[in-house]
């Protein structure tokens, strides 16, 4: 059974935050301006983001609930559409507002809608492709004949000054312990804030475009790395993490600098295009017996514009050549929304005048979480 995406809809808060405002509206740490701000917006190239922040009192305006449920409310599928007719709710995020319950349920329930099935999907960038493939999957089996997925983040509530301390163990020098600094700092200055949603059924629209999704590919490579993006942990020197319930107390896991969102640069530089090349789209090329000629648009989701030329400059190396013409990216003006971020890219180009009945859209989206990457082939009907 072919399954359609009918309408896909996003919501960013507030107004866009260009580079010279995000540390006043985020705050400055123990009242200290970064010292590897620069260096990082040098490399990542995003100008504009979105924050669910009030840039004068530093208060969050919104939570990842009420931004998920504005983008639901914003899918306009058919004239008909009642978001009541809703058969199965697909939320994923990394940052949802609650441990438990589910992200799902907190929408369902924010929405007030009729009962419907609901899921919560956990992870980091793959979560809201997760929640898409379970979506997808759904209507294939018959279990229903339509879906709403979406992802969502809500970044700054976790990048806030208030809520992010380079110290542990007290105060500690850094100018003499720069690693520290970068890997907790680093994020602070490439993650935001946004919600898409995508309505799927089992038929396509009766005007308009429609995209009917291919396949759904998404592969972890675990086994074979350790964790390079982390949360609610710290890491150690065998590489292992140490989560915060094995703390003595909460107050214990926070002046560890548990809370703040890490990310293991080096091992991120050193393997992340390897990882979403030579591996993962070599096996999936191999398997779907895809060609790059076959592909009218590229929408990658790479989480900063450093590695743009990189992917591009490797997938030319192994024969899967795409003309940077056919590459479609928003991240330099919606910034990096992680498991958003192909909601919000797919939304602008499906909402634009670029696609054409029959063109084939192939989009890639890998997680540094523990190294994990899909591949989703769409064809425009």
């Amino acid at each position: 059974m072919d399954v359609f995406i009918n309408d896909i809809s996003v919501f960013l808060p507030n107004e866009p935050i260009d580079n010279d405002a995000m540390e006043n509206v985020l705050g400055k740490v123990n009242e200290i301006a970064s010292r590897t701000k620069k260096i990082i917006l040098r490399n990542n190239k995003i100008n504009t983001r979105y924050y669910a922040i009030d840039p004068i009192s530093g208060d969050l305006t919104h939570t990842n609930v009420e931004i998920t449920a504005k983008a639901i409310r914003g899918l306009s599928p058919s004239t008909d559409f009642n978001i009541n007719d809703i058969q199965l709710l697909c939320s994923g995020s990394s940052s949802p507002d609650s441990v438990l319950p589910g992200l799902g349920v907190m929408v369902h329930g924010e929405l007030g809608i009729s009962e419907c099935e609901v899921i919560s999907t956990a992870g980091i960038c793959l979560s809201g492709i997760c929640a898409l493939k379970y979506a997808q999957m759904s209507i294939i089996s018959g279990n229903t004949t339509n879906a709403v997925a979406t992802g969502s983040e809500l970044a700054s509530s976790f990048l806030r000054s208030k809520f992010f301390d380079h110290s542990v163990n007290g105060n500690i020098d850094l100018e003499s312990n720069p690693e520290l600094a970068f890997s907790s700092d680093f994020l602070r200055w490439m993650l935001s804030d946004g919600a898409g949603a995508m309505y799927l059924s089992n038929k396509k629209n009766e005007s308009g475009i429609s995209l009917k999704i291919d396949w759904i590919e998404i592969i972890s490579y675990a086994g074979e790395f350790d964790t390079c993006m982390y949360q609610g942990a710290i890491k150690q020197e065998d590489g292992t993490l140490k989560g915060y319930r094995e703390f003595n107390t909460f107050g214990d896991a926070t002046r560890e600098n548990c809370l703040a969102v890490q990310q293991d640069v080096k091992l991120l530089n050193d393997h992340i295009v390897n990882v979403a090349v030579d591996r993962a789209l070599v096996n999936v090329a191999k398997k779907r017996n895809l060609n790059p000629e076959d592909i009218d648009w590229y929408l990658p989701h790479f989480s900063s514009g450093h590695f743009q030329d990189k992917l591009f400059d490797r997938m030319k190396e192994i024969g899967f050549y795409i003309p940077i013409e056919k590459w479609f990216t928003n991240l330099f003006t919606k910034g990096n929304v992680g498991s958003a971020a192909i909601y919000v890219i797919l939304e602008e180009i499906y909402k634009s005048d670029k696609l054409k009945i029959g063109d084939k859209i192939l989009m890639m989206i890998p997680e540094s979480g523990r190294f994990s990457v899909s591949y989703v082939l769409l064809t425009v009907v």
